[in-house]
């Protein structure tokens, strides 16, 4: 195995920062120092990261229902409470990708930085799905502006799936992920978002997973999942 996805699969970085962490010079392998991420390491290997040893672990994938003010780190030195204090496991867990604060719903956590990653970055186009309310009623000419793609100060975005499902509320679907995206969209027509739950990412949906709770997916899931993110 490399020593980039050795890291990965040792739940130290996703591989693109495994890749620079190797870079730094800051991983010994049996006691030498390896700039090389593509060296072969296999398990039981003596590898070490800033001095604390790498070893892999299984790999784990939660879902979590995150509430409103619940932060998508794996830390939070604040008062609010972390994502990951949602879940009951010993895995050295990270979010993958990013849920607002002001924002609930379905987010993932993982100790596989080989799959966030891909789960991630914009070139797999993996989908993500919201369920937004608005300040203001949202027109059928807005939702047909937004479905075509608006103009954000970072570009215009990519044309989306809309579906109304009320008068001010509708559910969009996106696999651009920009900061804040939906909520800057929902500007660029003139409204303004006041409630925003994601509610799937790729082929795993929500559900009936209460607000709070989390659960571990099965190797199905999983499988799934990266079936998702496998758009080159």
């Amino acid at each position: 195995m490399r020593l980039a996805k050795y890291l990965a699969h040792s739940g130290v970085a996703s591989r693109r920062k495994a890749e620079a962490i190797i870079a730094e010079g800051r991983v010994r392998v049996g006691g030498t120092v390896v700039t090389d991420p593509a060296t072969p390491v296999e398990n039981g290997d003596d590898v070490r990261v800033d001095g604390h040893a790498a070893v892999p672990e299984g790999t784990e994938v939660w879902m979590v229902n995150k509430p409103v003010d619940v932060i998508s780190t794996a830390d939070e030195p604040g008062r609010r409470t972390a994502v990951v204090e949602l879940v009951d496991s010993a895995a050295r867990l990270y979010p993958v990708g990013r849920l607002d604060a002001d924002s609930s719903g379905l987010i993932l956590l993982s100790n596989d930085g080989e799959l966030a990653n891909r789960l991630t970055h914009p070139r797999y186009e993996v989908t993500k799905t919201y369920r937004v309310t608005t300040r203001h009623p949202v027109s059928d000419r807005d939702l047909a502006r937004l479905t075509d793609g608006v103009r954000l100060d970072d570009g215009p975005t990519a044309p989306a799936g809309v579906r109304r499902t009320g008068e001010r509320s509708f559910e969009i679907t996106i696999h651009e992920g920009r900061n804040r995206q939906v909520r800057r969209m929902a500007e660029a027509i003139g409204n303004e978002v006041v409630g925003l739950q994601r509610i799937s990412i790729g082929s795993l949906r929500l559900g009936r997973l209460g607000t709070g709770r989390s659960r571990l997916l099965d190797d199905h899931e999983v499988a799934r999942l990266w079936e998702d993110a496998r758009h080159e």
